[in-house]
């Protein structure tokens, strides 16, 4: 069973990967509109996409960060918590 866990544990993984790169690619491709109309409605005017590029890019961060960043949580960091004795729940 176990090699069937760290299987569905690596199919997660890659699906997280794709999503994240579909994500990406919204985020280029809605953003480049948004500029293109910029330009072409006031060039020299207020550089309002600006607001939509840093929104989503935070956004954008944090799911890079969800998927690149945070290390998965392994039986012997489980094992680890159990040890430590802590009764509180949380959630």
């Amino acid at each position: 069973m176990e090699e069937q866990e760290r299987r569905d544990a690596a199919i997660k993984r890659l699906k997280a990967k794709r999503d994240f790169r579909s994500h990406v690619v919204a985020y280029v491709v809605v953003n480049a509109f948004l500029i293109g109309v910029w330009a072409l409605s006031s060039p020299r005017g207020y550089f309002w996409p600006v607001w939509v590029l840093g929104g989503w890019g935070i956004g954008l961060a944090t799911h890079a960060w969800s998927v690149y960043g945070e290390k998965p949580i392994t039986e012997d960091d489980v094992q680890r918590e159990i040890d430590k004795g802590g009764g509180d729940v949380v959630g």
